[in-house]
């Protein structure tokens, strides 16, 4: 869309629409500074539903994307999330938004962008209908969709068929896994319900912990300590890089890894990866070369619309990555679903008292016990006499 300082003639401030902004064009990064109440400013085609959470955690007035939230490759599920929760969303705007200067005061009017009396932009404000119609557009050019994720599947199985088939590439790490079970997180879709439904298996297998970039910071935040931290080191806090876990840096297929610099300026000596596709890839590849004796997976990416949701080719080796581990893979992911509670209070209460009855019974059937009664009735004898006596002499 277009980019203006035409002023408006007659502007009125709606309560709630107006708020600093603050600007990123990676929504990763600016999550992480975001508060209730800011205008985030982002440049996300096909917002994802990871980042759509992150949006909504943050709490942020509205969302103002230069690109279209929705295009049509695909029914990406991100702006629908920010809509349901509230928040306000501007498509479209033009990469001209993108050149607000950070912490300027911002005012929404519909699909218009204003600063002070000055119309910055104009793009198209979504709605739960306006979405429906994207998505169900979006469904019927799937086809083509897919078919690219065919041909970047082939792509990847030629560049990286001896990693694949012969694990050769893989390198030498200190933690010793053979034999053992490994939980890998990623920080995806209800990565947090599902580490706490898993908290009884972790306390009783004690599987090996491995974080794949800020799933290191899900696993610390959930109480415990990742035993190995493999990513890019784009999103995870220095926190969990120090926490004395092993590093192992994702690296392109030519050795280049952006973020191995970060990692010694910390005084980490890391170990390198060099490998195409994703984090949580080389390291459900890397557990099974190892010797794991079964892999379990928390907030990966499991289905085809998660692979597109992702955003990028690279996504076909995940499903190629699944297939080499094969029956070691246990995805968890929405595992926290899977069964809730409902336990009414009646229901409770039965149960205490069934509970109460049986111990009871348990300490009658002994000669302790039925003493025990047996004080205890005497003591309720001199009780009620004493009532009986106190009302009788008033």
């Amino acid at each position: 869309m277009r980019i203006s300082l035409r002023r408006s003639t007659s502007v009125v401030t709606e309560p709630g629409t107006s708020g600093p902004a603050r600007v990123d064009a990676r929504t990763k990064a600016l999550t992480k500074r975001l508060k209730p109440g800011d205008v985030a400013v982002i440049d996300h085609l096909d917002i994802d539903r990871v980042a759509a959470d992150a949006l909504v955690t943050a709490k942020p007035l509205a969302v103002l994307n230069a690109a279209k939230s929705i295009s049509g490759r695909y029914p990406n599920l991100g702006p629908e999330i920010l809509v349901d929760a509230g928040i306000i969303l501007i498509d479209d705007l033009g990469s001209g938004i993108m050149s607000i200067s950070d912490g300027r005061e911002l005012r929404l009017e519909d699909g218009r962008v204003f600063a002070g009396e000055d119309l910055l932009a104009e793009g198209v404000r979504q709605t739960s209908e306006t979405i429906a119609v994207s998505l169900d557009e979006a469904r019927a050019g799937l086809s083509e969709e897919i078919e690219r994720f065919a041909e970047n599947t082939m792509d990847y199985m030629r560049r990286e068929r001896e990693l694949l088939l012969d694990g050769v590439g893989v390198p030498d790490i200190r933690t010793v896994i053979e034999g053992r079970q490994v939980l890998i997180v990623v920080r995806g879709y209800h990565y947090r319900e599902d580490l706490a439904t898993l908290r009884p298996y972790i306390k009783e297998y004690r599987p090996i912990l491995i974080g794949v970039d800020g799933g290191a910071d899900a696993i610390i935040d959930a109480g415990w300590k990742p035993d190995m931290i493999v990513g890019d080191m784009d999103s995870v806090s220095d926190r969990a890089l120090a926490c004395g876990a092993e590093i192992v840096v994702h690296a392109y297929r030519d050795g280049k890894a952006p973020g191995l610099e970060r990692v010694q300026a910390l005084g980490v000596e890391p170990v390198v990866f060099p490998a195409t596709g994703t984090s949580e890839d080389i390291a459900m590849l890397m557990a099974d070369d190892k010797g794991a004796e079964l892999i379990v997976a928390v907030g990966t990416h499991a289905t085809l619309v998660e692979f597109l949701d992702k955003g990028r080719s690279g996504m076909a080796s995940t499903f190629l990555t699944r297939l080499r581990v094969g029956g070691k893979l246990v995805d968890a992911k929405g595992v926290s679903r899977l069964y809730q509670h409902r336990i009414s209070n009646l229901q409770l209460t039965l149960l205490s008292l069934a509970g109460l009855f049986a111990v009871i019974m348990a300490m009658w059937s002994t000669a302790a016990g039925q003493t025990v009664f047996g004080i205890i009735g005497a003591r309720f004898d001199d009780f009620t006499s004493w009532i009986g006596a106190l009302f009788g002499g008033a």
